[in-house]
């Protein structure tokens, strides 16, 4: 723990007569007291140890004082506190409840804090395919991949009838000279381009990538690999891939259509489109005039580029006139006229993936899964990861902790806000380690039932069966 020392008192005046006065003296204090209920969640679903797996230690054992499993905690841990930065953890590595949190409370070496502080986490992220003298420590790709998808599916109680799965592109701002730095025209910055996937709320992938590329390039590859993996599990789930009109690719849709896996992808209009909808804009038109209001009719119809695409497919219009002006917007899709109708289609079903962005937003804004600042795309994936695990623990805890309170849809930054920055004193005895949080903590209840139901669902998941 840090030297004890004299600590400056500052003052703020006087209240009925009495001084008020504040120092940092308190000693064993935590400002994070609720991430006790990041710890309950990682034990019941097995997150992190499993996470952990996915790298090779090539340090030698004698010398290791953080194990990678501590350092991995750690960086999980801290991004869902809200700890971006590396620098963070010099003082994080003296926390009572980081050092719980990590499972190891006191440290092999008289120098050394229970837990790695920023030289040793900088080093796990800049880990090397291969191991070298400075960087021993490497991960692998595939295997932190396949367990995104093995939580999505362990998170369902029963095998569900279809799955929608939501994929899009979005901008990572970089503004320095990362590998991989290129400038992208309609963002206008210099950025990276992750490629997420989304089934709702669960993360499936996050695939960081260069922005000289087109939005759908890679996805394939990142759709074969997860409905195999899907209908491994689940082999008569029905699925459903859903994009703008970013993914409307000719070797996308085919590769659908020769996997039984249905889409339904925005088509980026154009004058032949427009030109076959002219009735239907001129009747939404006259009704909107009429009315005052903004009208809107739908048509159905085969369409197919004039050589990128290999087949007729069946395409949405929806022709709408609002604000004066014409709108119109078109989608593609493989599900048949008899499955769904037009309106449906297009109003409740593509419409839908707008929270899909919500999702990435989560993960971007509140997560940190854009600070990319790192020299190599390597080492920035790995930041991509550590990110993604945090948005997926947090998910966990409002998935099985927060059920049906009124913190059920709340987003990751809130539900850290709320119940995690909880105030606490901390005693540690020989016997025990108490946590003293904060009497007037407003979520005190809901903290509590989370803690329960978390405790119940890591005990069923030890449980033998």
């Amino acid at each position: 723990m840090p030297t004890e020392c004299s600590a400056e008192r500052f003052d703020f005046g006087s209240v009925e007569g009495r001084a008020v006065e504040a120092a940092f003296d308190a000693g064993l204090v935590t400002s994070d007291a609720g991430a006790l209920l990041l710890g309950a969640t990682d034990r019941a679903i097995d997150l992190v140890d499993r996470f952990a797996n996915c790298f090779r230690d090539n340090r030698r054992p004698d010398l290791i004082e953080h194990t990678v499993a501590t350092l991995v905690r750690q960086r999980v841990f801290g991004i869902a506190l809200g700890y971006e930065d590396l620098n963070d953890h010099d003082e994080l590595r003296h926390d009572p409840v980081m050092a719980v949190l990590a499972g190891k409370l006191e440290s092999r070496r008289a120098d050394c804090a229970p837990v790695a502080g920023k030289s040793t986490l900088n080093r796990l992220e800049l880990s090397r395919a291969e191991p070298t003298r400075y960087h021993k420590i490497a991960y692998e790709a595939a295997a932190i991949e396949t367990l995104l998808v093995t939580l999505f599916l362990e998170a369902q109680p029963q095998p569900p009838k279809q799955i929608i799965l939501d994929l899009d592109a979005t901008d990572d701002p970089l503004h320095g000279h990362q590998e991989g730095r290129f400038f992208h025209a309609y963002y206008d910055c210099y950025c990276y381009l992750p490629l997420y996937i989304f089934c709702g709320r669960h993360l499936l992938a996050a695939k960081l990538r260069c922005s000289d590329i087109d939005a759908s390039a890679g996805s394939v590859e990142e759709v074969a690999r997860i409905v195999a993996q899907i209908r491994a599990r689940w082999p008569f789930v029905q699925i459903l891939l859903r994009a703008d009109s970013g993914f409307a690719r000719e070797a996308l849709m085919a590769w659908c259509e020769e996997n039984r896996v249905d889409y339904l992808f925005g088509l980026a209009r154009n004058d032949r489109l427009v030109a076959k909808i002219e009735a239907e804009l001129a009747d939404a038109k006259a009704r909107a005039e009429n009315s005052g209001h903004p009208a809107r009719r739908f048509k159905d119809f085969k369409w197919s580029t004039r050589d990128s695409w290999s087949r007729r497919r069946r395409v949405i219009a929806k022709a709408e006139w609002t604000q004066g002006e014409a709108n119109p917007r078109f989608v593609v899709t493989s599900l048949k006229r008899s499955q769904v109708g037009a309106r449906q289609l297009y109003e409740d079903i593509y419409c839908a993936r707008g929270d899909m962005e919500n999702r990435i937003k989560e993960c971007q804004l509140d997560l940190y899964a854009d600070r990319t600042s790192a020299a190599t795309m390597r080492a920035n994936q790995l930041r991509l990861y550590f990110a993604s695990m945090a948005y997926v623990l947090l998910c966990a805890l409002r998935r099985i902790g927060l059920a049906e309170t009124i913190f059920s849809n709340a987003t990751c930054g809130s539900i850290r806000l709320k119940l995690l920055k909880i105030g606490a004193l901390v005693r540690i005895s020989v016997r025990r380690i108490k946590i003293a949080m904060a009497s007037a903590c407003p979520a005190a209840r809901e903290w509590a039932l989370a803690a329960r139901r978390l405790s119940q669902a890591a005990n069923a998941r030890a449980a033998p069966l």
